[in-house]
């Protein structure tokens, strides 16, 4: 059990630490005198043995008596210091603003349960296929329906599975690179006056793995990672290519994310104190209730051993309108630091129904990242769903599984890209 890994008296325990003495035998103690503040967190939280320490990382939910029975299953909790966050009092609800990030605000259990089963629905069955690019589309012919529609099929029928065929059989050109360390991308911030040589720049699809080989959907269902929202994303720039048009964004989805930003009091988050971070920028965040309109974004797909680099979003025309980010399924160990590694980052637990809406010029430039999914923090509300029997496959997904829906906004409301894109035809926008 996850406790074991917390009692230095158990086994578990134990055994863990036999297994990191060995692994750490030869380990450079040099090493890490070169890592920024931001990798060191990073690695501190990814670390399997020892457990890493919560005590210094934001817990919400602890303020919450009706979250106990979701906090007492996953074990996992952090904590709650004064200063760490700003209560903006704001009805319904409360909202938290960061006061160490300026334009950093938390909704704690902003999505009700309900809704969360239905977001996870939609994630997995309508959402991650066809026109919606995923991770998987790169390397695989999958089916029109979509992977986990097939997997629901396969798994009600009796017959063979189905078998989802690679596409290097008939691909022109595959990737033969070796596998090896990723390669960080510094893609140039997107504005009106790079648009069009970022539009310009050739945005040429990964060719599919050479060494992929048929799988089934039940193979295939646990390496889901993403799934594109709106306007396409171009994950080898790490830019948006427009000449595929802006995409749809589900209505309930785009409304989610609208009234996340206006249960927001956004004059007790940016006072005057932080006019002068906006430069010559003329702050917007007045009329956000009005003009923030989401067009992209991503839904992220995590398993228990997956993390997300540290990483700034600079691709979106509008750099300060708010980045709205839902949490569903297993709790996650959120970092948030400054405009560089070197800045020392803020450490927040996000549990389920979390909503975390990055704001402003200094918040939306920062780095930031994922370094753990906590292991055994699905919460009760997900073992069953009285809408619907089928929802079992889903709890079982969910048990290792963290969705995050991030939603964006690319364009000023009312900018027309066709103006100053040439490629983009007004046809593409819909």
């Amino acid at each position: 059990m996850l406790s074991d890994l917390h009692d230095p008296a158990s086994q578990a325990y134990k055994k863990a630490r036999r297994q990191y003495l060995k692994a750490t035998k030869h380990r450079d103690p040099a090493l890490e005198a070169d890592w920024t503040p931001f990798r060191a967190a990073e690695k501190r939280f990814k670390a399997r043995f020892p457990p890493p320490d919560l005590s210094n990382v934001l817990d919400l939910a602890l303020l919450d008596p009706a979250r106990g029975p979701e906090i007492e299953r996953g074990t996992w909790r952090g904590a709650v210091q004064p200063g760490w966050s700003s209560s903006l009092n704001t009805e319904p609800g409360t909202v938290y603003s960061i006061p160490r990030v300026p334009g950093l605000v938390i909704l704690p259990n902003f999505v009700a349960p309900r809704h969360q089963r239905h977001l996870i629905r939609w994630a997995l069955s309508d959402h991650a296929k066809l026109p919606n690019e995923t991770n998987l589309d790169t390397h695989y012919h999958l089916p029109p329906s979509g992977i986990w529609n097939t997997y629901l099929d396969d798994k009600g029928n009796l017959g063979q599975p189905t078998m989802v065929q690679p596409k290097a059989i008939s691909a022109a050109s595959v990737d033969t690179t070796p596998p090896g360390p990723r390669q960080l991308i510094n893609n140039v911030p997107a504005s009106p006056a790079t648009l069009q040589s970022i539009s310009n720049e050739p945005k040429e699809p990964q060719p599919p793995s050479a060494t992929i080989q048929p799988a089934t959907p039940e193979e295939l269902v646990p390496k889901l990672r993403w799934a594109n929202i709106g306007w396409f994303y171009h994950w080898g720039t790490k830019q948006y290519d427009f000449t595929q048009g802006p995409g749809h964004i589900r209505d309930d989805v785009r409304r989610l994310c609208k009234d996340a930003v206006a249960s927001v009091d956004w004059a007790q988050v940016f006072d005057e104190e932080h006019s002068a971070d906006w430069g010559e920028q003329e702050p917007d965040w007045r009329s956000w209730k009005e003009t923030y309109e989401p067009d992209a974004g991503i839904v992220n797909f995590y398993q228990i051993k997956d993390t997300l680099m540290a990483h700034v979003d600079r691709s979106e025309v509008c750099a300060t309108s708010p980045l709205v980010s839902i949490s569903l399924g297993n709790a996650a160990i959120f970092l948030i630091g400054g405009v560089t590694r070197d800045e020392d980052p803020v450490p927040i637990l996000l549990r389920s129904g979390d909503v975390v809406i990055m704001s402003g010029p200094g918040c939306r430039r920062a780095y930031h990242g994922v370094p753990r999914i906590l292991e055994g923090t699905m919460p009760p509300h997900f073992d069953s769903d009285p809408d619907g029997e089928e929802w079992k496959l889903y709890s079982d997904y969910m048990h290792s599984t963290r969705i995050n829906v991030n939603v964006r906004q690319v364009f000023p409301k009312g900018f027309d890209p066709t103006t100053t894109i040439s490629s983009v035809s007004p046809s593409a926008q819909g």
